[in-house]
């Protein structure tokens, strides 16, 4: 039987999913030698006969030609996202993991338990929430339009042009929004996953520094709780916070732990959250910043994250920017080596949350490989 003629419509739609082809063709050009992937963690659920797994998480693992560096990365995104935040940005720029390869590292990027590769399961994981488009305009890609909070009037690193720029049907923001998933709904459901299943990853893969993001800010800290001595730095970059209460999306109580949602291993011990004694900066420590709710003198130490260096970051134009300080002190209060690095002291400037997107993302990632080689042992 003779084949039709394509239609000139059709066509057209071929041509152009073609020309879409080789433009993600060309932004995801890596320069690994070897790509690969597991899962890590997950266990068997259900009554005899119908097991399902659930918990297990997908990690794809990318090394240079020549490791240089003493430990990989594993890097792990925030809510909504996938390890695609790393591969490379909106507008087709390279990426962080393909930053980090260049300087030596290995480098794992997961997909958190029940979120994108990694399987959700109706009626046995929990409920899932979806961010808008126009929440993300107000709280990642343009919020210098919004004015939500005093800092935000700095942004000026989102890629894209025009009126558009940060908005629904600019090109750019519409393949950042394209990449945006389900998350599970409950914070603490999320922490117990991600503890189980990286402490599965590191079991596997050994030593590591964990670069984390916004929601997996709370990610680095319980990893570390359950792995001490397997997780030789991490760098947390906006993490959730501020300590015990939420600030600038909401003002309620949060992270009754501190910094988490699930138990930390307390010195003097705790036996429940409510044994954390509270106590509100009577002063902020700048303008345009929240006053941090701390522990009450004397604080207790976090024994599991005593010999961690950690990195705190924050950018200029972020709501972040509002809080980020007091993960720090918190941190620094409860005896863990951290430091704070809010962008703009280093010269970088205009930044918003999705830092690793940005149209200095490459700079900000030399940063933190500058402080990690100066810090991790």
């Amino acid at each position: 039987m003779a084949l039709k003629p394509v239609s000139m419509l059709a066509a057209g739609a071929f041509a152009l999913v073609h020309a879409l082809a080789a433009h993600a063709a060309e932004g995801i050009a890596t320069s690994a030698a070897q790509r690969s992937f597991f899962f890590a963690g997950g266990a068997y659920t259900g009554e005899p006969g119908k097991e399902i797994m659930r918990g297990q998480m997908y990690v794809e693992y990318l090394a240079p030609a020549k490791i240089t560096q003493p430990y990989p990365l594993v890097l792990i995104h925030g809510a909504a996202q996938t390890a695609t935040n790393w591969m490379m940005t909106p507008d087709g720029r390279k990426g962080w993991a393909e930053y980090f390869l260049e300087q030596g590292y290995g480098v794992y990027m997961v997909d958190q338990p029940a979120r994108g590769r990694s399987a959700w399961h109706p009626n046995v994981d929990g409920a899932l929430r979806m961010y808008t488009a126009p929440q993300l305009e107000r709280l990642f890609t343009a919020p210098e339009a919004f004015n939500l909070w005093p800092q935000a009037k700095k942004h000026t690193q989102w890629p894209g042009a025009g009126d558009k720029k940060g908005r629904m049907g600019d090109p750019v923001f519409d393949a950042f929004y394209a990449t945006q998933v389900q998350s599970l709904a409950g914070d603490g459901e999320t922490q117990d996953r991600m503890q189980a299943a990286g402490a599965a990853l590191l079991d596997r893969i050994g030593p590591a520094i964990l670069l984390t993001h916004s929601q997996s800010g709370l990610f680095g800290w319980v990893i570390a709780e359950a792995r001490p001595n397997l997780v030789k730095g991490i760098i947390a970059v906006e993490p959730s916070g501020p300590p015990f209460e939420n600030a600038v999306t909401g003002t309620t109580k949060a992270r009754a732990w501190g910094v988490t949602d699930i138990p930390m291993t307390y010195d003097p011990p705790v036996s429940a959250a409510a044994d954390l004694k509270t106590q509100k900066q009577d002063k902020a420590d700048g303008p345009d910043l929240v006053a941090c709710t701390l522990q009450a003198e004397p604080a207790r130490k976090l024994t599991n994250l005593a010999s961690i260096p950690t990195l705190v970051v924050a950018s200029e134009a972020s709501y972040h920017a509002v809080y980020d300080h007091c993960t720090a002190r918190f941190l620094q209060q409860a005896g863990v080596p951290a430091e704070f690095l809010q962008l703009a002291d280093a010269g970088i400037r205009g930044n918003g949350h999705m830092v690793m997107l940005e149209l200095n993302n490459l700079e900000i990632a030399a940063q933190l490989a500058k402080w990690a080689q100066a810090n991790v042992r």
